[in-house]
């Protein structure tokens, strides 16, 4: 398997879908929801992930595709290349602001990951990296995270889970909030993650994600020494939801050990 042809080819096809959803914005979105109403989908979210799997199966048949629409084959192994894509990440931010979405896409051979994306589609940035090599801001080198203390800590948390719920003890977030200089949500995860691997956050937890949330942007977490776990401090599903906490790894295993208490 050739890397820098996979890569340069991933990256074309992204740049592509990018945009291909910035026209899309001169028509009409027809908006519908899935499993609740705040979980959206479009038809430039379906039409995205289309584009992908025609472009991908063309060129390499036997890759497969998990993608966050269902529209391919379902894929319950990870032998072999696959990609885990998700077209637009942060449909609610893509249909109200028209800006803070993503594509993201993982590219894992034998279930490993291999190569990852993370493109901010409005600004027309790329975050990526290939595993071993290194990571890159558009051409720029992403540098290895430098240490952080929790107290000068900037992490991404949706507000939902520092309520009463019936996941995690919302009363140790609160004290884990009050802890740390400041808390962002953004409603994108491959956006909080990008942050993090970029140092813009300090870590960012989530309840609740899909492997196409962050399968991209977990490879590009290894190559800048951020530590991403689920909340029991495992190697996350990549084929289930799964628990989320990326963070520097000056603070990852803090945050586990003293904030974390799942219901």
């Amino acid at each position: 398997m050739d890397i820098t042809k996979l890569d340069h080819f991933a990256q074309a096809l992204i740049k592509e879908a990018g945009e291909r959803i910035r026209s899309a914005f001169s028509y009409d979105l027809v908006v519908e929801t899935k499993s609740n109403a705040n979980d959206l989908v479009t038809n430039i979210d379906r039409e995205t992930e289309l584009f992908f799997i025609e472009k991908i199966t063309a060129q390499h048949p036997t890759h497969r595709i998990f993608g966050e629409e269902g529209m391919g084959k379902p894929v319950t192994f990870l032998e072999g290349v696959v990609w885990i894509i998700d077209p637009i990440d942060g449909t609610m931010n893509f249909v109200k602001q028209h800006r803070h979405f993503m594509i993201t896409i993982g590219i894992f051979i034998d279930g490993v990951g291999k190569l990852g994306y993370i493109y901010d589609v409005m600004r027309d940035d790329l975050f990526y990296a290939i595993a071993g090599v290194g990571a890159w801001y558009n051409d720029s080198p992403l540098r290895k995270l430098q240490p952080v203390k929790l107290e000068e800590a900037v992490i991404g948390i949706n507000a939902n889970w520092v309520t009463p719920n019936d996941k995690i003890n919302h009363e140790k977030l609160i004290s884990l909030i009050r802890k740390v200089r400041g808390t962002r949500s953004y409603g994108s995860a491959a956006m909080e993650i990008a942050f993090v691997v970029t140092g813009k956050l300090d870590a960012y937890l989530s309840m609740r994600l899909s492997p196409w949330d962050i399968g991209g942007g977990t490879i590009i977490a290894t190559e800048v020494g951020a530590v991403a776990t689920n909340l029991n401090g495992e190697y996350f599903d990549f084929l289930n939801q799964d628990t989320f906490l990326i963070g520097n790894p000056a603070i990852h295993k803090e945050i586990l050990e003293k904030y974390i208490e799942q219901l």
